[in-house]
Parts: C-alpha cells; sequence; structure tokens
C-alpha cells in the first residue's frame, strides 16, 4: 500500500493533531512540550524514565507491548525509523529501498554499522532475523507482521484453537521464507506474495530489526545480555525494578542521544511512578494518572516541567471471544451504548481525551469519522433494547493491571454500564501488566479486559491488520470474520494508498456490525519530568524522545 518512501501527503503535520485533539498541547512555557535553550547539556548526564515489566525477554520480534518496545527501540535500529515529531518513515539503515511493482523490493544497507558484540550488521542479519520471527515453532508474537512476504504460509502455521506459543503450532513446511534473498553483505530483496505499497511503513517497527550471529548460536545468553545496533548498549536488568542501558558511543546514526545514561524504572502503580517524578526521584513518566490529571493536578504538582500532546493511540474494551458467555453481538452493542464516553472523559480525565468514533485514531492516515455510527454514542434507551434481545440476564466484569493507573475510569465505566443497563458490574485487577498479558496470551481472561493501540507506523492498516485480522498477532479478542478478512486481503493488494485506504475504511465498518472490541476514546498523554531534564518531548510513539532530551549541566 506505500511506496519506498513515505508520502509526506499523508502525514498529518502535529498542529492538525492538536487541533483533532481539541488540546492546546505543550507545557506551561507553550513550547510544545520542549524546554530549553538548546544547550547541548551535560553530555556525561543520564536520566530515568518509567516502563512498565516488559512481557517477555527482549528479542524485537516478540516484543509488541509497550514497555518491552521503548526498550527494544533503545536497544536496535532498523531499515527505517518514525520522525518523533510527525511519525514520518525515515531512512535509517537502509541506503536504498527501491521497487518497481509494490511487490518485489530490492533493499541495501548501509556498510560500517556494528552490533554492541563488534560484529557488522549485514544483509543476512535482516533476513535471519525476519526468517527466525516468521517461523511459527518460535513463538514470536509479532510473526504475522511478515504475512505479506512470499513463502510465510509455508514457515508460519496455527493451532485452530487460537492458542499461542510454540507448543501449540503444527510443524510448518519449511524453515525460511522464499520470498527473502540475500544478494550480499549489503543487499537484499523481499518479494511479496501480492503487491503491498504500505510495506516499506512496516520497515521500521521491532520485527524488522537484525539480529546478531550470536543470538542464533546462543539465544538464551541474548535474553540475559541483549546486542542491539542501535543508541543504547544493554547494562543490566533487575526483574519488576530496572533496565540499565548506556550509551553506544560507536554508533552510525544521526539521531544518537546527547546523554549517556538510561535506566527504565519499573514501579508498582502509575501513581507511585507520578509520585516519584514530583519528587525528582523518576526523570520522565509519558502519562499522568487520573489522579494528576483531575482539576489540571499535574499543572500545579510540575510546574514548568509538564507537558500535553495528542499521539496515534487509542483505548478500547475487548471482549474474550472465546468465552460463550461474549459471543452475542447484541449484548456487545448494549454495553458499548451503556458507555458515556464523554462523561468519562469529563470527569475522570478533564477533557484530555476525545470520545472515540471509531477504531482507527483521528491522526492516523486513512482515518475516516463515524465509522462506529450510533454505538459510540451514549443512549440507555437502545442499549436497553439491545441487552433485551441479546437475553443476557448475568453480570459483567471489567479487568486490567493494577499497575498502569486505569482503576477510576475503569471504575466509572463499570458505573455507567451499571446504570444504564441495570446489571451487575464489576472491577477486578490483575496485579501488574506482566500477568495481565500472560492471562490474554492464555486465553483465560473472564470478562472484559482494556485493550487499545499505538500506532506501530502511521497507517490505518495498522490499526486492522494486525488486530481484528484472523489469527492476526495482537487478535487479543480472538474475533474472526471472514468478510473482514477478504476487505483486508483486497486492502492490502490495492495499487495505491489512496484506493487501499477506502478498502481498510470498509472492513472497518465491518467491526461496527459485530463489535468484538469497543471503542472508547483517543488519546492524548499528559506528561511530566524532573527538573534536572531539558529540551524534553514526547515523541509521536507515545515515549520519550531520546534524540532531543538533555542533562542539565
Amino acid at each position: 500500500m506505500r511506496k519506498p518512501r513515505w508520502i509526506a501527503a499523508a502525514v498529518m503535520p502535529l498542529a492538525l493533531a492538536l487541533t483533532i485533539a481539541g488540546c492546546g498541547g505543550g507545557s506551561e512555557s507553550g513550547t510544545g512540550g520542549t524546554t530549553g535553550s538548546g544547550d547541548a547539556g551535560k553530555t556525561d548526564g543520564a536520566l530515568s524514565a518509567f516502563t512498565t515489566e516488559p512481557e517477555n525477554p527482549l528479542i524485537p520480534g516478540n516484543t509488541n507491548e509497550a514497555g518491552g518496545s521503548k526498550v527494544v527501540r533503545a536497544l536496535f535500529t532498523g531499515l527505517t525509523r518514525y520522525d518523533p515529531v510527525t511519525g514520518e518513515s525515515k531512512n535509517a539503515m537502509a541506503e536504498k529501498i527501491d521497487t518497481t511493482d509494490s511487490k518485489v523490493f530490492k533493499i541495501k544497507i548501509k556498510s560500517g554499522w556494528k552490533f554492541h558484540d563488534g560484529t557488522e550488521v549485514k544483509a543476512k542479519n535482516f533476513v535471519d532475523a525476519w526468517n527466525f520471527t516468521a517461523l511459527s515453532t518460535n513463538g514470536q508474537q509479532n510473526a504475522s507482521f511478515f504475512e505479506q512476504v512470499q513463502g510465510y504460509s509455508d514457515v508460519h502455521t496455527t493451532d485452530p484453537d487460537g492458542a499461542k506459543g510454540p507448543q501449540k503450532a503444527p510443524d510448518p513446511t519449511a524453515k525460511e521464507m522464499s520470498g527473502l534473498k540475500v544478494v550480499d553483505d549489503y543487499n537484499f530483496e523481499v518479494t511479496l506474495a501480492a503487491p503491498f505499497s504500505v510495506f516499506p511503513l512496516k520497515l521500521g517497527y521491532n520485527p524488522f530489526f537484525p539480529l546478531p550471529d550470536s543470538f542464533f548460536s546462543d539465544q538464551k545468553g541474548f535474553e540475559s545480555k541483549p546486542i542491539g545496533n542501535g543508541p543504547f548498549k544493554f547494562v543490566s536488568r533487575k526483574p519488576n525494578a530496572e533496565i540499565v542501558l548506556t550509551r553506544n558511543d560507536d554508533y552510525k546514526g544521526d539521531d544518537g542521544p546527547k546523554f549517556k545514561g538510561l535506566t527504565y524504572k519499573v514501579y508498582e502503580s502509575l501513581e507511585s511512578a507520578y509520585t516519584a517524578v514530583v519528587s525528582g526521584e523518576l526523570d520522565f513518566l509519558e502519562t499522568v494518572p487520573p489522579s494528576g490529571i483531575a482539576g489540571g493536578k499535574y499543572k500545579q504538582d510540575l510546574e514548568g516541567r509538564n507537558g500535553s500532546t495528542p499521539y496515534m493511540g487509542n483505548q478500547t474494551l475487548s471482549f474474550p471471544l472465546y468465552d460463550p458467555t461474549y459471543q452475542n453481538a447484541d449484548l456487545r452493542k448494549a454495553l458499548s451504548l451503556a458507555i458515556n464516553r464523554q462523561e468519562i472523559v469529563d470527569k475522570i480525565f478533564d477533557g484530555t481525551r476525545i470520545p472515540a468514533d471509531g477504531w482507527v485514531n483521528p491522526a492516523v492516515p486513512g482515518y475516516a469519522p463515524g465509522q462506529c455510527g450510533e454505538l459510540c454514542t451514549y443512549n440507555p434507551t437502545k442499549a436497553k433494547e439491545y441487552l433485551t434481545k441479546s437475553g443476557f440476564t448475568g453480570a459483567v466484569k471489567l479487568t486490567t493491571n493494577a499497575d498502569g493507573g486505569h482503576k477510576d475510569w475503569m471504575t466509572a465505566t463499570c458505573n455507567s454500564i451499571k446504570n444504564a443497563l441495570a446489571i451487575e458490574c464489576s472491577y477486578e485487577p490483575i496485579p501488574t501488566f506482566a500477568e495481565t498479558r500472560q492471562q490474554i496470551n492464555a486465553r483465560a481472561m473472564k470478562g472484559l479486559f482494556r485493550s487499545g493501540w499505538i500506532a506501530d507506523y502511521p497507517s490505518i492498516e495498522n490499526f486492522l491488520n494486525q488486530i481484528y485480522r484472523t489469527n492476526a498477532s495482537s487478535n487479543d479478542a480472538t474475533y474472526s470474520s471472514t468478510k473482514l478478512d477478504e476487505l483486508l486481503a483486497k486492502a492490502d493488494s490495492a495499487p495505491s494508498v489512496a484506493d487501499a485506504n477506502k478498502l481498510y475504511q470498509e472492513a472497518e465498518r465491518v467491526l461496527a456490525e459485530d463489535m468484538p472490541v469497543i471503542p472508547l476514546w483517543n488519546q492524548t498523554s499528559q506528561y511530566g519530568w524532573s527538573d534536572k531534564l531539558d529540551n524534553v518531548r514526547l515523541s509521536s510513539l507515545r515515549e520519550l524522545d531520546l534524540t532531543s532530551v538533555t542533562v542539565k549541566k
């Protein structure tokens, strides 16, 4: 769906995104969240930033949640990277990505780049990594990102019951995708099963990162000490406490950091992380909890060191469709209609979110307004009609991780459902994000669970293929629709981005028929930092922009 280069006209400028968000953006100084006078700062300085405990070892092909992804993106650099402000795709390790038909892509990488173990990054390191991730017996969660590559179906098989993990996958018929070919040390060729013009835009995401030869000879050793090719090197890790990195002074990219030490800290709750950033114990927090947002409290607590900006993300509630309780679409629609999104946004988030009207964030190229129709508008009367049609008479449970600052809005959502439908609803948290992901992956959720998406790359395709396609890597609801799958396949092979987006929009409307996931609101992020930092900016991926931030001298 895309050209080999990002089409600038498709990028939504940050200023326009801010307008859509209805939020002023920026810090108290009105600088869009960036502070400072441009001073380079203390180049040997160190800072700390909040994270959640990564779900898995830090292997790019098996990392697709926010906590692990921010660490992986600091350790690795791919063929392309995404501009921290606009989200625009730019060449990083790639010197050229050429195609004449959006089916065969000739890729040349830059020479002289090295992994942190001193070995040179070569074309085979990309090809080997991609084949490893795609092979179903390796159990990598990001495997489906390679589904357009010729030969993917030969290396990747899925279990009929939809369970994840290598122990469930039938044996594939091949170990390498036929569509990948190493030409020489710095050139390789990718052949897709059908034209897919979006493909180049995906190449800056985690599963497309290269892996060193040492990964394949000693995977356990790599898991204990990951070796990347990015701006930071791994130093140490204490589970559920911290991950320590240090600047890679041999980094060849033009986006290297202006400070030396980076520690990602794990807290038992978002509220405790917020207390830490207010006191200066923590240097950066990308998400202020609702308790800090209410009444604009964070603006006083973090005066002169706070910002607010939209990003390409949304918040949703997923149904465990493997549970017979939630297999009735009328019940799912009733619950969506019973949620007073605007009231929750106003009371819990102080107006800093935007009620969703579909499954795609407005800042994402390809977004179409009103895709959810009336089903995303609070209407207790309609909600009761759908509830009656469903025949449901039981209770509803909502759940998510207790360490993510979600209690207030989850409780408010439950209250809205109770008031609208006169049924019981309870919020039952799971202690940590890692435990929550384990239950989701095991298909063990017993009620509606918090979900959502932050764009891996700026396209409507990313909000659909990876979440709602049958057996997609992030299809945690286990939703399956032949109609949707067929539309997505047509969109994938459309001759242009514009043609593809129309078909993706048509596919999105199928979600309104089935309501496998309830859209809640589109995201803006309120963030804060300690007074030791300067030039602070939140990236389009809702992470601290490591290329701009400095540590004061």
